[in-house]
């Protein structure tokens, strides 16, 4: 029997692969809203970033979801990522 495949993606911050489901996901809907994705299946462009303190610290500080997306993110988007990392401790 084939083991099955575990799909990788790259945190954002840190730059690392890892697991789908060990990452969380931040997307960009068609309309341009910019919210977090707890299912992993909402359409529109997708960013992961680690559950690490290191990683979220380092997507504030350095804008990473506004290259990502390439627009401007509010600070609220910021804001919820790290109160969902920093909540859920």
């Amino acid at each position: 029997m084939i083991p099955k495949k575990i799909p990788l993606r790259t945190c954002i911050a840190c730059r690392e692969e890892k697991p789908k489901r060990e990452l969380l996901r931040v997307v960009k809907n068609a309309q341009g809203e910019i919210r977090l994705d707890f299912s992993g299946k909402l359409p529109g462009r997708g960013a992961y970033v680690c559950n690490s303190e290191a990683c979220i610290k380092r997507l504030a500080k350095y804008k990473l979801l506004n290259k990502a997306f390439s627009a401007e993110v509010p600070a609220e988007v910021y804001a919820a990522v790290e109160e969902e990392f920093f909540g859920a401790k």
